[in-house]
C-alpha cells in the first residue's frame, strides 16, 4: 500500500467526503432505495456498439436490452424475444419480439428497431460481421416479428445474438440504430430496467439511473445476462472515485455500498471490515494482455515484437495487478487457458525468457532509439500497476520509454488515433477483456486482423483465413484444430502479448442482497435492506 493510501485510510473519517452533508441526510432517508457505486472508470463514450469499452458496455446493460443473453452457463436464452424458429435447412430464422416492450420515451418497441440494432452491430463487432457475412437478408415483417435469412446455414446465430460481451448487439431505436456505425450516438433511449438521467449526468463524477417503470421483466429468475431483469432500487448513483483509498474508505464508512474495482493492496483491510464482503464477480475471470501498435516502429518490425515478448514474465505483472489476494495464472493463448490446460506456453511456441537476447533482438530489429509512447491509465486499479509494469520490461531491453499517464476515458478516446505516436498516437497499452468475450475466434474482437482489426492494426491475410475457416467449421475437432493452429500464429507474429489470467473481487456492503455473477456488473436483483 502506498504512503497516501495508507495515511488516508488510516485518517478514517478524516479522508475527504465523498458527500456532502444534505447528500448525506438524503441518504439516511432513502438508504434502501438508492445504490451508491464506485464504477470501474468515468464514463465519457455513451454507445456501447462504437466503443468496445467496459464502463460504456456496463452503462449499457442499465438502460437498453438485448434480443438474447447467455445464462450462467452460458447458454443463449431469449430476452426480449418472446418466440423464434429456425426452418429445417437452418437458413430461416424468425424471431417474434415479446409483448410489453416499450422505450423510455414510452413508445413501442418495433421489430424494425431490432433490425435496424442488428444491422449496425453487425458492422462493428466481429461476430455479428461474421453473422452478416452468411447473411442474405434481414427484414420486419410486421410490427413484432422480423425474418434473418442465411446465405449457407452456420451454428452460431444464437451465440451472436446472445453475446454478452463488448460489444454486445444492445437493441436500440430504428432512429438512433441509422446511426453510422463509426459514429457515436450521443442520445440515450432505451428500453432497458434503468433509465439514464442526462440531466443528472456529470463527466468525471457522477452518472444516474433511474428505475424504469415501463419495464416488463421475463418470469424467469434472473441468471448472469438472461432470465427475468426485477429492479428492486429506485436509483443508482455511480460516484467516479478515482483515488482507491477514497473509495475504501467510503465503503467502510457506509457512505459507499459498492466498488466495481479495488486496488489488490486494500483488499486486505475491505475484508477486515465486518461490514464488507470482498469477492469475485465473474465466474471466469479476466485476461489481462499488452496491445501492440503494428503501423509505427519500432513494432511495426516482428523482430522488435518478439524482443518484447520474450522479456515478459507473467508472474511480474500478476504479482503488480492483484497480488496475492486475487486468484491469478499463467497462460500464453490469445483464446484462453481452461481451467484443465496448463499455461501451454510450449505447445504454443511462446520463446523461453531472456532479456539479454530480448536487448540483442531489438538492436538487431533496427530500433534506434527513439521515445515509445505507453498510454499509463492512472486512474484504474488494474491497468495503471500493468502499465507501470509494461515500461519497466521495455527498459529492461533498452527501450526509451514515454510514459504517459492519463484517465481510462481519455486512452479510449487516444488508442483510435493512428497517427505517430509524437504526434498524439501511442505504442503500447495495457487492457484486459473476460475469458467469456475472447474463447473463440468470433468472440474475441482483439485478435482481429486486416479490415476489421482492433486498436493495433496488426495484418496478416492468414488470420482472416483461418477465422473465416473456423466459423464455417462444423466438426468440433477440425474447429479445435483451426483454433490451435490460430494461437500459434498469433504468438508468432505477436499480434498482442497475454499477460496471465485472474479473477477480479469487488466489494460491497453487506446490506447489498442478489448480486448476480457475470462479466458486468448487473445491478437488477439487488435488494438493499
Amino acid at each position: 500500500m502506498t504512503l497516501k493510501r495508507r495515511t488516508m485510510v488510516q485518517a478514517g473519517l478524516a479522508a475527504p467526503a465523498l458527500l456532502s452533508a444534505e447528500s448525506r441526510r438524503a441518504m439516511a432517508q432513502d438508504r434502501t432505495r438508492v445504490i451508491r457505486s464506485v464504477p470501474i472508470g468515468d464514463l465519457r463514450a455513451l454507445d456501447p456498439i462504437w466503443t468496445t469499452a467496459y464502463i460504456t458496455r456496463n452503462h449499457a446493460y442499465m438502460v437498453w436490452d438485448t434480443l438474447f443473453a447467455l445464462d450462467e452457463q452460458n447458454r443463449p436464452q431469449p430476452q426480449m424475444v418472446g418466440g423464434h424458429e429456425a426452418s429445417g435447412d437452418g437458413l430461416t430464422w424468425t424471431f417474434q419480439l415479446r409483448e410489453g416492450l416499450r422505450w423510455h420515451d414510452n413508445t413501442p418497441v418495433r421489430a424494425a428497431d431490432c433490425v435496424a440494432s442488428v444491422r449496425r452491430w453487425g458492422q462493428r463487432d466481429g461476430m455479428g460481421r461474421a453473422l452478416m457475412a452468411v447473411t442474405d437478408s434481414i427484414e420486419a415483417r410486421d410490427e413484432r416479428t422480423f425474418q434473418l435469412k442465411l446465405k449457407r446455414a452456420v451454428g452460431f446465430v444464437l451465440d451472436a445474438l446472445g453475446k454478452i460481451d463488448s460489444n454486445v448487439p444492445f437493441i436500440m431505436p430504428e432512429r438512433l440504430a441509422r446511426t453510422d456505425a463509426s459514429t457515436a450516438i450521443t442520445e440515450v433511449i432505451g428500453s432497458g430496467p434503468f433509465r439514464f438521467k442526462r440531466e443528472e449526468w456529470i463527466p468525471g463524477a457522477k452518472v444516474v439511473y433511474e428505475r424504469f417503470e415501463g419495464y416488463v421483466p421475463r418470469s424467469e429468475p434472473a441468471s448472469q445476462a438472461a432470465g427475468g431483469k426485477v429492479v428492486k432500487v429506485d436509483r443508482v448513483e455511480s460516484l467516479y472515485t478515482p483515488d482507491a483509498a477514497t473509495a475504501a474508505n467510503g465503503l467502510i464508512t457506509g457512505e459507499l455500498d459498492l466498488l466495481e474495482t479495488l486496488s489488490h493492496d486494500l483488499v486486505p483491510l475491505l475484508e477486515r471490515s465486518r461490514d464488507v464482503t470482498v469477492a469475485p464477480n465473474d465466474p471466469f475471470g479476466y485476461q489481462l494482455f499488452m496491445v501492440i501498435n503494428h503501423l509505427h516502429p519500432p513494432f511495426d518490425k516482428q523482430d522488435a515484437r518478439k524482443a518484447l515478448q520474450m522479456a515478459v514474465n507473467q508472474k511480474d505483472f500478476m504479482a503488480a495487478v492483484v497480488g496475492q489476494h486475487t486468484p491469478s495464472r499463467e497462460c500464453a493463448a490469445i483464446f484462453g487457458c481452461g481451467a484443465e490446460e496448463d499455461n501451454r506456453f510450449s505447445a504454443l511456441g511462446w520463446p523461453s525468457r531472456d532479456v539479454a537476447k530480448a536487448r540483442e533482438l531489438l538492436r538487431q530489429s533496427g530500433y534506434d532509439g527513439r521515445p515509445v509512447v505507453v498510454m499509463d491509465p492512472a486512474d484504474n486499479a488494474i491497468l495503471h500497476p500493468a502499465a507501470l509494469m509494461a515500461a519497466d520490461t521495455l527498459k529492461q531491453i533498452g527501450v526509451n520509454v514515454d510514459l504517459i499517464a492519463m484517465d481510462w476515458s481519455a486512452l479510449v478516446q487516444r488508442r483510435a488515433s493512428r497517427a505517430a505516436p509524437d504526434q498524439g498516437g501511442w505504442n503500447i497499452f495495457v487492457t484486459n477483456a473476460t475469458l467469456t468475450g475472447i474463447a473463440n475466434p468470433l468472440l474475441n474482437i482483439f485478435t482481429r486482423h486486416c479490415d476489421d482489426a482492433w486498436f493495433g492494426w496488426p495484418c496478416n491475410a492468414r488470420v482472416p483465413e483461418l477465422t473465416s475457416a473456423w466459423a464455417v467449421e462444423t466438426d468440433p475437432a477440425k474447429r479445435q484444430q483451426i483454433r490451435t493452429e490460430l494461437e500459434r500464429f498469433h504468438v508468432d507474429h505477436v499480434s498482442s502479448i497475454p499477460l496471465g489470467q485472474y479473477r477480479s473481487v469487488i466489494a460491497y456492503r453487506n446490506w447489498l442482497k442478489g448480486l448476480i455473477p457475470g462479466p458486468a456488473l448487473f445491478y437488477w436483483n439487488i435488494e438493499k435492506t
